[in-house]
């Protein structure tokens, strides 16, 4: 009773800290990457933290995975640096022992984890989508500036718009020029505004003047008018909502393509992933003084890069077709698994790599 408690105690001391310094870590990091959207004109300057907040919500499943295999291979390395293993060793306890404890610890983790990966991940990525589309389409005149020269989204105007409404969705005092060809047209008009109907982008003008010239022949024609229509940008793209990131699990399963069975791949990998990882933490984990503490922390760090790329690689592989669903799922994670195993039983018998080979070149004795 007194290990169990004595372990776990340790373990959620161990997980709540590297989960504080994970999020911290990428909380930062997205902030910098949403500014920087933000400032290119990607991003809502009021909604950086929602999308801020939506981003992390899609990397916690990362985090908590990295802080379980961090937080199990730093108790056990510590356990051994302080000789406390020595003492449960020496009470009859091996090191697979251990494995029911820890399992008994993470199983919510482990259980969080796969929850996050296969509804909050496509949840969180259409709702920071939905935000930036919803910013990219608003209308050109929200995104100028007052009395400032700016080109509309397709390259194809120039726009002079001043704002005098409170809401900020209609311009007032509108100056738009084009060049079409021959044709060369100045615009003028007391109010304007711009919508996206049918896929397009339309500029609706009222109270009005548009002077034309010919460019090759210097003709020019002015038109007065009250109310003017033109398109400004076709085929407006309004969503992403077909991308996998952003597809459901369970369309995933039902619509089985090779880019959704890809994606379907690197979510089971997440929490496939977690699982094994807690394995070969408890197979990592042990202390050596010549090489200092932070050697197997740095070794786990390099583990969790490696298996981490090689799903992120599967992804791809899957998608393109170079390897099977179940082929690629089986063959990393299943390997993973049965390595970890072999690790932890060869330890939990005390048996190093030398006495295996040792074990293994011996000759069997010539009979009498």
């Amino acid at each position: 009773m007194l290990f169990h408690s004595a372990l776990r105690k340790d373990l959620s001391r161990s997980f709540g800290a590297t989960v504080v310094v994970l999020s911290t870590i990428v909380m930062t990091n997205v902030l910098i990457r949403t500014l920087g959207d933000a400032n290119a004109g990607g991003v809502n300057p009021s909604e950086i933290m929602l999308v801020m907040g939506f981003t992390v919500l899609g990397h916690l499943n990362s985090i908590l995975t990295l802080s379980l295999f961090i937080s199990i291979v730093s108790t056990l390395s510590r356990m051994y640096a302080d000789s406390e293993m020595v003492i449960w060793f020496s009470s009859g306890r091996g090191l697979a022992s251990f494995a029911p404890t820890i399992f008994r610890f993470a199983w919510p983790i482990l259980l969080t984890i796969t929850t996050l990966a296969l509804l909050l991940w496509p949840w969180s990525n259409r709702q920071a989508q939905d935000l930036s589309d919803r910013y990219q389409q608003r209308n050109d005149i929200e995104r100028i500036a007052p009395g400032q020269f700016q080109e509309s989204a397709g390259g194809k105007r120039v726009f002079f718009i001043d704002k005098e409404t409170p809401d900020n969705k209609t311009g007032t005092n509108v100056f738009v020029s084009s060049i079409e060809g021959d044709i060369e047209s100045i615009t003028s008009a007391r109010q304007g505004k711009i919508e996206i109907k049918n896929d397009e982008r339309i500029l609706n003008l009222k109270f009005g003047q548009q002077v034309l010239r010919n460019t090759r022949t210097g003709e020019v024609r002015v038109i007065e008018f009250n109310d003017y229509s033109v398109v400004i940008d076709p085929d407006v793209k309004t969503n992403s909502a077909n991308a996998p990131g952003m597809t459901s699990t369970l369309d995933l399963i039902l619509n089985p393509s090779p880019r959704h069975m890809g994606e379907l791949a690197w979510r089971l990998g997440l929490g496939l992933s977690a699982v094994n990882l807690m394995l070969l933490a408890l197979a990592l984990s042990t202390a050596n003084p010549r090489v200092g503490r932070s050697y197997h922390t740095a070794l786990a760090l390099l583990i969790f890069v490696v298996y981490y790329n090689m799903i992120n690689v599967g992804q791809s592989w899957i998608g393109s077709g170079k390897v099977s669903f179940t082929g690629f799922l089986l063959g990393l994670h299943g390997s993973v698994f049965v390595l970890a195993l072999l690790w932890i039983a060869a330890r939990h018998l005390n048996l190093s790599w030398r006495k295996l080979l040792s074990l293994g070149r011996k000759k069997p004795r010539a009979a009498s």
